[in-house]
């Protein structure tokens, strides 16, 4: 990759589950899951800086976060790790997608690192071995560097691509942060949800296994998820708090999101097809 590589802004996206089932727990503790995720055009933006050290760092902390937990710092050392790099990078992030919104951000920004720097780094790993170590931050990870909309079992890291019509969607963020860990170990949930085949799925197809149980605990997450079903069949993303719905064209959000009552934050997003760092990879 040229030089260019440096400095410039990777963008990270935001994911939505269109449905999201819990359909048995593993011996380890892990639920297992079905979902469908397609990715959407609100992005973080990622920067990254070359180091003379082997040092990485981020560039400004992010809010509650510990440098050494954070996706891309633990994203990047683990490259490291795993293929003798000695390079350093510092790693700047300007937060877009809400935090703990189940729209995966530290998510994405893990898998833009990965992808990114393995390029930077002239590593030459592929997107299998790619996604291996992305599961080892975290289940999101995998899809985004999967890259497409795709069919999730397992644990989310079982993916097969699908096809989705263009649509576009109103999200709306209600003013509380929901810990993914504190939803499945905490939270009442169903876990007899029957499996289905891939053939099976449908858009509109399904439900979200945890959103009876965010919504009692996080009431907010109730009030905004009702206000949105007058206009369509909105449900939460992930185990929360971000709720949505579709719609066909941009129009048609757009006019739902201006009757937003004063109090309550959302925004318009376009369902993408494909990863947008990877325009950037293949230009480069």
């Amino acid at each position: 990759m040229s030089a260019d590589g440096w400095h410039r802004s990777w963008p990270a996206p935001a994911k939505l589950n269109l449905f999201l089932h819990v359909v048995g727990r593993r011996e380890d503790g892990y639920h297992l899951l079905q979902s469908a995720m397609r990715l959407i055009d609100c992005c973080d933006q990622v920067r990254f800086s070359p180091l003379r050290t082997s040092r990485i760092a981020l560039a400004k902390p992010l809010q509650d976060v510990e440098e050494s937990r954070e996706l891309c710092v633990r994203a990047a050392r683990l490259l490291q790790a795993q293929t003798g790099c000695q390079n350093g990078v510092e790693i700047r992030i300007d937060k877009n997608i809400p935090m703990g919104g189940g729209l995966g951000g530290g998510s994405s920004d893990a898998a833009t690192t990965l992808m990114v720097l393995n390029r930077l780094w002239n590593l030459g790993l592929d997107r299998s071995r790619l996604m291996g170590l992305g599961l080892q931050l975290g289940a999101d990870v995998p899809f985004f560097i999967f890259g497409q909309s795709a069919f999730a079992e397992g644990i989310g890291e079982r993916l097969a691509p699908i096809t989705l019509p263009a649509a576009w969607y109103l999200v709306l963020v209600p003013p509380v942060s929901v810990s993914t860990q504190e939803v499945f170990a905490t939270l009442n949930l169903t876990q007899n949800t029957k499996s289905i085949k891939i053939s099976s799925f449908s858009v509109g197809f399904g439900r979200n296994d945890l959103e009876s149980a965010v919504c009692r605990r996080y009431p907010v997450v109730a009030r905004y998820l009702g206000w949105l079903k007058a206009y369509g069949d909105a449900r939460m993303s992930g185990s929360g708090a971000c709720v949505f719905t579709e719609f066909s064209t941009e129009a048609q959000a757009r006019a739902v999101a201006s009757r937003l009552p004063p109090e309550m934050r959302g925004f318009v997003a376009r369902g993408l097809e494909r990863h947008p760092v990877e325009e950037g990879l293949d230009a480069g």
